[in-house]
């Protein structure tokens, strides 16, 4: 059932996405629109409570359970990056804006990007090894937790990995190629 209702909250997610976009851009209705963005924090309180339902019913800790929580925890690190992006392009394709920011591409700009997005990852894990501790405590010494204790590992490794990923861009920084328009201007009389 678990699962069921991850799947269930991730196409949620992107209804409420397409319905609250779609209504504030090509119905013209700005906060009949938000209110419906804001509606998808519901979801993961649904699939939270469901899940502490679940345990509380005397349901064995499982892998589905660790899942929740760090489906939770991504959309909280996330879930915000991820609906603004969307909305700079809702907004430019439906609704006659600007063309949102694209990303820094090269240098050191794209190494601080990188880190700003991993440190949404670690927000994720820190909020899914904080449920998951608190499922940990909810069950007691009674139920074995170490499935929900895997997943805690899982989480932060996947946190680390993310990280190194990021620390590559600052200690490689990509260059922009010779023939690239978006690139930074060069002083002609320092190129080697």
């Amino acid at each position: 059932m678990i699962v069921t209702l991850i799947v269930v909250c991730e196409v949620g997610f992107w209804v409420l996405l397409a319905a609250g976009l779609a209504t504030r851009y090509l119905l013209k209705m700005p906060r009949a629109g938000m209110a419906l963005l804001l509606c998808e924090p519901l979801l993961e309180v649904l699939l939270l409570v469901v899940t502490a339902i679940d345990l509380k019913n005397g349901a064995d800790p499982s892998w589905r359970h660790g899942l929740a929580a760090v489906y939770i925890g991504y959309t909280v690190g996330h879930g915000h990056r991820t609906v603004k992006w969307l909305d700079g392009h809702a907004a430019h394709r439906l609704g006659g804006g600007p063309p949102p920011a694209r990303p820094p591409r090269y240098g050191m700009a794209r190494a601080r990007h990188e880190g700003s997005v991993w440190l949404g990852s670690v927000v994720a894990a820190a909020v899914a090894s904080g449920l998951l501790l608190l499922a940990i405590w909810y069950v007691g010494g009674d139920g074995n937790t170490d499935s929900l204790r895997s997943w805690i590992f899982f989480a932060w490794r996947a946190a680390g990995i993310h990280g190194l990923i990021a620390l590559s861009y600052a200690i490689w920084p990509k260059k922009p190629p010779q023939d690239d328009p978006a690139a930074p201007a060069r002083d002609p009389e320092k190129v080697p």
